[in-house]
């Protein structure tokens, strides 16, 4: 049996830049100015690696009691500035055509609850679909235990299993975890970018791969 692991931000849901404007902002006023496209370049690791990767890039140290603020303050502005999360292109369908088929599936995320329960209910996730978050796991993404997580939830080894994501650290994670990826563009990364992290097949958003799961073998 194969089975899809799917990211959440990104891939799934239109979050990746009201994520980006609430880290600017939240650095900002922890006087850590830093252009919005250094920010977007490291999305999809977890809050925690990313204020630490950050803090390294511009050369300040950072507490630990700090970092925890400034991801505490991300989460209320991030909830501010998108109070409403819209589903991708496709990904309502894409989601539901995996429950009708019975195929396998999962969503594996480095955000936590209750931030993301608001996309989980725009996706129409249901209770029993099962779904990874970074409180679940030891380590984040470029680590994978978010995927081998979801991969032992699922009772699908990690070499059956696809990942879906739309940033390199996803796809990283991925090859660390023994499993084959795919990258979406809805994330912003370049189709370049994602082959070179190691996608398998790269795809415009959750539409367009929902129309080729042939392709990967999870249809008839």
């Amino acid at each position: 049996m194969r089975a899809l692991i799917l990211d959440l931000d990104g891939t799934l849901v239109d979050t990746v830049y009201a994520h980006v404007f609430a880290w600017q902002r939240a650095l900002a006023e922890a006087a850590m100015p830093i252009d919005g496209w250094r920010i977007h370049r490291r999305m999809g690791m977890s809050g925690g690696l990313f204020t630490r990767a950050v803090a390294r890039e511009l050369g300040r140290p950072l507490a630990p009691e700090e970092a925890e603020a400034i991801q505490a303050r991300h989460g209320e502005l991030f909830g501010e500035l998108l109070s409403e999360r819209r589903p991708l292109p496709g990904a309502v369908e894409l989601l539901a055509e995996l429950r009708e088929a019975g195929v396998a599936h999962g969503i594996a995320t480095s955000g936590r609850r209750p931030e993301i329960d608001a996309s989980l209910a725009a996706l129409g996730v249901s209770a029993d679909t099962v779904v990874v978050e970074r409180g679940d796991v030891l380590r984040a993404k470029p680590e994978p235990d978010l995927f081998i997580a979801c991969s032992e939830r699922l009772d699908v080894l990690p070499d059956e299993c696809y990942v879906i994501g739309d940033a390199v650290w996803d796809l990283l994670a991925a090859r660390r975890a023994r499993m084959l990826s795919v990258g979406l563009l809805s994330g912003g990364y370049g189709e370049d970018e994602l082959t070179r992290a190691g996608a398998f097949r790269v795809y415009r958003d959750a539409e367009e791969l929902r129309h080729s799961l042939d392709e990967l073998g999870l249809l008839p």
